[in-house]
């Protein structure tokens, strides 16, 4: 299914040109408008999926093995000494665009900024409570 309004659904499907670097069935590789560093490619499925809660478990199953030979290729061609994969979900999270995608971005070095987040503190009982909670949360989604 595609979303007619989905400036992503357009460019997966080819109807906006874009420079592609890989493409099958399922995805469109595409480099980024606003590359974080040179190399920066999206994973974006054909089909629409708002975010990762959305995806089919056998389109989610494809994305890191894919990621996976984009990173080996970004160190072998480009000279990359690593790479980030990064996929938000919710705009709380960064998600600018509501249509699943993934990042690749190929690390050259120390000199590469990249937002991190800042290590927090917690507690046994925090973490307790927490995990209790997740793991109710999980056992009703089966």
């Amino acid at each position: 299914m595609r979303d007619e309004n989905c400036i992503f659904c357009k460019l997966a499907n080819g109807d906006i040109p874009t420079t592609t670097l890989y493409e099958d069935d399922t995805f469109r590789v595409i480099f980024d408008a606003s590359p974080a560093t040179v190399g920066h490619v999206l994973i974006i499925p054909k089909e629409h999926y708002e975010d990762l809660t959305q995806l089919p478990d056998e389109v989610a199953a494809q994305v890191m093995p894919l990621a996976r030979r984009i990173g080996i290729a970004e160190m072998e061609a480009l000279g990359a000494k690593g790479f980030n994969v990064v996929q938000n979900n919710g705009e709380a999270a960064g998600q600018t665009v509501h249509h699943f995608h993934t990042h690749v971005i190929p690390r050259y070095g120390t000199e590469d900024e990249m937002v991190l987040w800042k290590p927090g503190t917690t507690d046994a009982a925090e973490l307790a409570d927490t995990c209790e909670k997740l793991q109710a949360a999980l056992n009703n989604e089966r």
